[in-house]
């Protein structure tokens, strides 16, 4: 292969990514990560007015965001908002299917309201906007890739965490088996699985000087990730890069689950 062949594979121009959840956090790193790579995106949260920043950074960089308000917990938004992407006259060849809730609990007292909310958002919502980007796709027989969001809950039990583990174990299962489904017919699908990032959806963790203390003894790398260590890991998934990678699910963790 040429240099510019090699530079080609990470190339992202002519793609339209779609990543949900994106007004902060880890959707927000990729989706100005992916716009760096020459994607145009299309960008969700429950609340367009919050997408506002996500969209000024992608536009900074020369590319288009389209911003559009999805709750992806509800059958009805994600139905309303495809069908509203198609009247107007956009699609997307990418899919990073980010959003995402969690709240600690000790698992005697999880009840119904909380598990059917962490699961609506994190594993039933998730294969809803994937099949319904996926019907889109293979409607036209376009390729396409899916990056679903895991967790190191996806290998390892946490305490505290039975319903966001139960999801995130879920998403590692749903990928596989997507994967079997679609990627012969064009569509690979694969998951991320950060570790320890801080973010607005774990920062309850993070106040508490002991449980960084212990968690640091655990990673071989002794820090903690920053929200640039996943944006490589997103443009490989996302691009010709890895155009025979399917059904799988990679860890971004510093060693840690390496090490235990």
């Amino acid at each position: 292969m040429t240099p510019e062949s090699v530079k080609a594979l990470f190339d992202l121009h002519g793609c339209t990514a779609m990543v949900t959840g994106a007004s902060r956090g880890i959707g927000q790193a990729l989706a100005t990560g992916l716009a760096a790579a020459g994607a145009d995106l299309i960008v969700t949260a429950r609340s367009r007015d919050s997408l506002q920043a996500v969209s000024s950074s992608i536009e900074s960089l020369g590319r288009r965001s389209h911003a559009y308000a999805l709750d992806v917990s509800n059958g009805e938004s994600i139905e309303n908002f495809f069908s509203t992407l198609e009247a107007d006259g956009l699609s997307a060849n990418v899919l990073v299917n980010n959003a995402g809730i969690e709240q600690v609990c000790p698992s005697e007292d999880v009840d119904e309201q909380l598990w059917d909310s962490i699961s609506n958002t994190n594993l039933k919502g998730a294969f809803f906007v994937a099949q319904r980007f996926a019907r889109a796709l293979l409607a036209v027989q376009k390729p396409g890739s899916i990056i679903n969001m895991g967790s190191l809950t996806s290998a390892v039990g946490v305490p505290g965490a039975t319903a966001y583990t139960s999801s995130k174990s879920g998403v590692l299962g749903m990928t596989r088996a997507l994967s079997t489904e679609w990627s012969g017919r064009g569509i690979r699908v694969n998951a991320m699985g950060p570790g320890y990032f801080r973010t607005a959806l774990t920062e309850q963790f993070y106040q508490d000087d002991q449980w960084q203390e212990a968690m640091l003894s655990k990673i071989p790398m002794q820090r903690f990730g920053n929200l640039d260590d996943l944006v490589g890991l997103g443009v490989f998934l996302a691009g010709n890069a890895s155009a025979y990678v399917s059904g799988q699910i990679f860890y971004v963790d510093g060693g840690y689950l390496a090490a235990i």
